[in-house]
């Protein structure tokens, strides 16, 4: 069995807001896992208490009950930190450095420093694609770019362990299909990775197992394959130049349909089902364009869970 290196035991963090010191439990008694070698997918909605529970996990703000532990210590251990790549949701670069002088100086804050520092340095700037810019004033840097010079700290130190906030926020699709490949990169190379999204088609290429939270709960976890409905016998049945009579028929025996075009699409589960669908259309003269196999995707566990958002976190 693989070792944990991130285990968190009946988190709960509670804040005093506003001037009548309002209690907000952001987070809520939460328990999970994270082995060595996964890539670990944190998700929720706006509010979950993801960003919350990741700033427990680094040491930034003390938990109200219950234990965080990295690489088998309570945090905050600076034995730990030391071994961690950190990346927050929206990473601050000090205007005035470049993206070289930014990631060096986060080097020697971890204890690399000469040539061993300037080559690291330059190593993971050039894997998140920032060569081009890498002696730009960050000032003049976009959002995406500043998310990558955020990224390339957050391995410039060679950690064990990857903790990433939002890591492809602000990115276009080819700047997120770079990260996507870097994180499978890093893994590759004996890295584990645990990043918080929202961003639902990256996190099911990605991830081996997840958490969803909710109202600071999790509501959901374990592995992707044991978690979605993979084994459901759905299809999509695809018909074209459908009839209004024949519609009505088949919409009253088979529940609603859309309408594509000229195409009536219908969707029906099992295979007994689908024979039957497919028997009655070609005995109707119906002709049949496509009949497609549908497996759940992580929306479809979302919407199954009714998570949506629900606080400020």
């Amino acid at each position: 069995m693989s070792e944990a290196l991130i285990r968190v035991s009946n988190l709960s963090k509670a804040f005093r807001l506003g001037f009548w010191m309002r209690r907000v439990e952001a987070v809520r008694g939460i328990s999970f896992e994270v082995n060595q070698g996964d890539i670990f997918g944190f998700l929720g909605p706006n509010g979950a208490g993801k960003t919350t529970t990741i700033k427990v996990l680094t040491g930034l703000i003390r938990p109200t009950a219950g234990s965080a532990e990295l690489f088998g210590k309570l945090v905050p251990d600076p034995g730990s930190r030391r071994r961690i790549g950190f990346l927050p949701e929206s990473p601050y670069i000090y205007p005035y450095l470049t993206p070289t002088e930014f990631v060096e100086l986060c080097g020697r804050l971890s204890g690399l420093q000469g040539r061993a520092l300037h080559d690291r340095a330059r190593e993971v700037i050039g894997a998140v694609g920032m060569n081009h810019a890498a002696d730009r004033p960050a000032r003049k840097l976009s959002k995406g770019m500043l998310q990558r010079t955020g990224l390339a700290a957050a391995l410039v130190s060679d950690p064990e362990l990857l903790i990433l906030d939002e890591p492809m926020s602000g990115l276009d699709p080819v700047g997120r299909k770079e990260v996507r490949d870097l994180i499978v990169d890093e893994r590759r190379k004996g890295r584990t990775i645990f990043f918080s999204s929202h961003i639902l088609s990256d996190v099911e290429t990605l991830c081996d197992r997840v958490a969803i939270l909710q109202a600071g709960k999790v509501v959901v976890s374990g592995r992707l394959e044991q978690l979605l409905r993979r084994d459901a016998e759905r299809a999509n049945v695809v018909l074209t130049d459908v009839p209004d009579e024949a519609k009505r028929v088949l919409e009253n025996k088979w529940g609603a349909a859309r309408t594509v075009a000229n195409r009536l699409v219908l969707t029906v589960d099992g295979r007994d089902r689908l024979q039957s669908l497919l028997s009655q259309a070609v005995s109707m003269g119906l002709t049949i364009v496509e009949v497609s196999s549908l497996q759940e995707t992580l929306e479809d566990l979302f919407m199954r869970h009714n998570i949506g958002q629900v606080q400020a976190e």
